[in-house]
């Protein structure tokens, strides 16, 4: 009885997806509430989730040579107005501080929305000379946006991330490590969270406050709606100058390096819940989920069940499988129904006729299917399992984000797919932001996802006005 009301709890997607999504973050101990308007806790289960893609992302930055390092929180005002378009672009998430223990400051102090002027101010100290360069820093740390609308993981005022912030001698070398870390955030989106990608180029209109060019990875979540995955920008010499930063070059003059941001936030574990999850709650890509596997004992009382569960769970572990054992005074049933909702991608049933046939029950979460498996070769069994899971969810997220993405080839055409097809829609664009705007305008929020490094021309004019298309555009309802 407690395992069906368990999963009923949670509200159908195909009923209310917003619902769904707040009855998941909560139900499954994701997140909890504060007193804050759009601050939650992150909660054990949800953090873990979070270690591990900080932890497999930070090992690919080290690979690439970054260095992690640490900004102060607080960054005066007036230091945040250095870069006009910068300070234009934040000014209104911005929250600010103006009063230290019981004084007033003379100079507000505002909490970081992002750290590129704090990293500037540092750059301008320590580069003097083409030999200091490049300096590739990254940096794990929260960031406050006062946001309007919040909802968990997606769009909150107080949220975790990583920033990379790059400055190189010349132009190419920037333009080669934007790229390189867009395409970072591609293969860990693809290998570990088992999510497909539309990477390319923002418009002029949805780049970054102060960036030359801004590149992105969009995966679309189960129900169409794109969600801005993660960025990465060349910033030219821009804030180099805004910021007096300085270098003596190789043939003695002196010179403005180039620089680059990039990042990605707490935002992809709302991603990975709503790619993937379904109505019983999350379902997890196995190399991301804090617990793989979990073996539950059953009838767990009698003798040498829990014994024999012990060693299950010691030799799965021992092949480094990330394995949980369950012998919590609670039914099977009831523990079955929390490890789904939770996403735990394997569950292996053993009880007294399973010890006495040598066999057990491995039950995967994404697909319900249940096998009597030999405990025999236990180990090499689940390991090979995880990875069939793994791939197995990736294609089905392929699979949505092909049958959801359209093609536009006139503006009714772009009106109808808006209308009635939630997903992408491929169209070519004249590169104008009135048509941009319009097609913002008129379809009630689709906007440019981004110009897509895969160019395919699929008519001749602009979906809006007709006139010689530049680019064929992704566009789409977003997070």
């Amino acid at each position: 009885m407690n395992n069906k009301k368990l999963v009923q709890e949670i509200t159908a997607m195909d009923v209310d997806f917003a619902q769904w999504y707040t009855d998941v973050v909560k139900k499954a101990e994701l997140i909890g509430y504060t007193s804050v308007k759009g601050c939650v806790i992150i909660r054990p289960y949800g953090y873990a989730i979070w270690e591990n893609m900080q932890g497999d992302l930070d090992r690919r930055f080290k690979e690439t040579g970054h260095e992690n390092l640490y900004m102060p929180m607080l960054i005066p005002e007036s230091l945040l107005k250095k870069e006009a378009d910068h300070v234009d672009g934040f000014a209104p998430e911005c929250a600010w501080v103006t009063v230290g223990g019981q004084e007033e400051l003379a100079e507000r102090l505002c909490i970081r929305p992002t750290s590129e002027v704090l990293f500037c101010e540092h750059f301008r100290d320590v580069v003097q000379s083409y030999r200091d360069l490049p300096k590739l820093y990254n940096q794990w740390a929260n960031i406050m946006r006062w946001e309007k609308t919040t909802r968990p993981f997606l769009r909150s005022r107080e949220f975790l991330w990583q920033e990379g912030h790059t400055v190189h001698e010349t132009e190419q070398e920037a333009r080669n490590e934007t790229l390189q870390m867009l395409e970072c955030y591609r293969d860990f989106y693809r290998d570990t969270l088992a999510i497909p990608v539309v990477w390319g180029r923002k418009t002029d209109k949805e780049k970054f406050a102060g960036a030359v060019e801004s590149y992105t990875v969009e995966p679309m979540m189960h129900n169409g709606v794109g969600l801005q995955g993660g960025t990465s920008h060349y910033f030219g010499d821009g804030f180099a100058r805004a910021f007096d930063i300085k270098f003596a070059g190789r043939d003695n003059t002196i010179q403005y390096p180039h620089q680059t941001s990039w990042g990605v936030t707490t935002r992809m574990i709302g991603a990975v819940i709503m790619v993937h999850g379904d109505d019983s709650g999350l379902r997890l890509p196995p190399r991301v989920a804090p617990v793989q596997a979990v073996v539950i004992p059953v009838m767990q009382h009698k003798e040498g069940v829990l014994e024999a569960a012990t060693a299950l769970q010691d030799t799965l572990k021992s092949a480094g499988v990330r394995v949980k054992l369950d012998d919590r005074d609670q039914s099977p049933g009831w523990k079955y129904a929390q490890h789904e909702m939770q996403g735990v991608p394997l569950r292996i049933e053993l009880g007294p006729r399973d010890i006495e046939s040598g066999n057990c029950v491995v039950a995967r979460r994404d697909t319900g299917e249940k096998t009597v498996v030999p405990l025999e070769g236990i180990a090499d069994y689940i390991a090979a399992l995880l990875d069939t899971v793994q791939e197995d969810m990736y294609q089905r997220a392929v699979e949505n984000l092909q049958t959801k993405t359209y093609t536009a080839t006139t503006y009714q055409e772009l009106l109808d797919i808006a209308e009635n097809k939630p997903g992408f829609i491929r169209a070519m664009w004249c590169n104008d932001a009135v048509c941009e705007d319009k097609i913002k305008d008129d379809t009630g929020g689709v906007k440019s996802r981004c110009i897509p490094f895969d160019q395919e021309q699929v008519a001749e004019g602009c979906v809006v006005c007709g006139k010689p298309a530049v680019n064929m555009v992704v566009w789409g309802k977003q997070y």
